[in-house]
């Protein structure tokens, strides 16, 4: 074996065997790959295809729209996208494209119609869902209505208040829609909301059409819109005034008559404050301005709470004559509230009584007798003893008086039972 391997011819034998073994190999895996490539398929590697759904894709639609009227179209359909990447994605995330339904050449009636796409790549499959929509076409005809008011919640208008006859405008609008929409209408309305409601209202309400169930009809109105005012009535009352006469008239004129006119008037307001009020008095009379007989125009004050009072503005007639006097002689002096266990003296005057001038206009004094004049003291609350007391007159309205004296004296005795 020694011998085998130092022999010089054998071992270029080997090496040679081995560098033609390995060219070989070389060579095999290079024509191996070389006929593969020359193998392969004439067309181009296919690029990544992809699917990708757009959803909510608005539809437009082509018909004559100044005289038909289209019911059963479709708002919005989903478009499904099949392609090469590179030109899908693009497509879908733009979304450049359209989906139409065209009706330009249909006639009346019910028809199923394709729908459409344009502005989308040939090199992607297009898939719309619905593919197709039954629409109905209809003559458009447009007619006049006049608008009614809807009142709400009209029980919980506040206590006592009502509402008025409101005033719209404008109170006709045009309603369009089909042939058979428009026969089948029955009410158009526009809608306010009473709850709570206490003043005026003035408000912008929306035109709602009615069949005769009461459905809303799906036409178009114009104006959509329209104003609504609402007068409204709060609980009222009719009420007298009462007028206060301040300073004095001139020398030797007398106060024949003083009229409102109208002697009352009425108030509106909330109903707790309006039952309250009995009259209104605060209208003050300046008498030093009154020379002679005279209307005299005044301001109606509003009481607190009140909303209004009607009328704003009364006259007040004043009618004057010269003054004359009359003299009733011994007028018995009265008293109240004397105790039960009290007797009452007089002392001045010792009789009791006093002589009384009464001044006015003529007119006035001509049926005056003294007995509609009364003279009196109060005792009320005083003990036994002497006491000094002022005389109070009452007597008719328009005249003054005229006393010897203003006080009187007494004494109040304590009676033994």
């Amino acid at each position: 074996m020694d011998r085998f391997i130092t022999n010089r011819w054998i071992m270029k034998i080997i090496a040679l065997a081995l560098a033609f073994m390995l060219y070989m190999s070389v060579n095999i895996d290079t024509t191996s790959t070389q006929q593969r490539n020359n193998t392969a398929s004439p067309f181009p590697s296919s690029p990544n295809v992809d699917v990708e759904t757009v959803t909510d894709v608005p539809v437009e639609t082509y018909y004559d729209r100044d005289n038909l009227v289209v019911s059963g179209l479709p708002q919005s359909v989903a478009v499904t996208l099949e392609g090469p990447t590179g030109t899908l994605k693009p497509t879908a995330l733009q979304k450049d494209f359209e989906v139409f339904l065209d009706l330009s050449d249909l006639e009346l009636g019910t028809h199923q119609v394709p729908l459409q796409w344009r502005n989308i790549s040939e090199k992607l499959d297009v898939t719309v869902e619905p593919g197709f929509a039954t629409v109905t076409i209809q003559e458009k005809v447009t007619q006049d209505f006049p608008v009614e008011v809807d009142f709400i919640n009209r029980a919980q208008i506040e206590e006592g208040y009502q509402p008025e006859q409101p005033i719209v405008k404008p109170n006709i609008v045009k309603v369009t829609g089909s042939r058979e929409l428009i026969d089948s209408i029955a009410l158009v309305k526009a809608r306010v909301d009473l709850k709570g409601v206490n003043e005026a209202i003035n408000q912008q309400s929306r035109v709602t059409v009615y069949d005769s169930e009461g459905n809303t009809l799906n036409v178009e109105v114009e104006p959509a819109v329209v104003d609504v005012s609402v007068p409204i009535t709060s609980p009222f009352k009719a009420v007298p005034l009462k007028i206060n006469r301040k300073g004095t008239l001139k020398e030797n004129l007398s106060i024949t008559k003083v009229e409102a006119v109208p002697g009352e008037v009425t108030v509106y307001g909330p109903k707790g404050v309006i039952d309250g009020l009995e009259y209104i008095d605060n209208i003050d009379l300046d008498l030093t301005k009154i020379t002679e007989s005279t209307t005299i125009e005044v301001d109606v004050p509003v009481p607190d709470g009140v909303k209004r009072v009607v009328p704003e503005k009364i006259n007040i007639k004043v009618e004057v004559e010269k003054e004359e006097q009359k003299t009733f002689t011994n007028v018995p002096i009265e008293y109240i509230g004397l105790p039960e266990n009290m007797e009452l003296e007089m002392v001045d005057p010792e009789s009791g009584k006093m002589d009384l001038t009464v001044r006015g206009a003529p007119s006035v004094l001509e049926g005056l007798e003294s007995t509609d004049m009364e003279m009196y003291i109060n005792v009320t609350d005083l003990g036994e003893g002497e006491h000094e007391l002022p005389l109070e007159i009452t007597g008719p309205q328009n005249v003054s008086w005229d006393l010897p004296k203003r006080n009187v004296k007494i004494r109040l005795i304590e009676t033994i039972e």
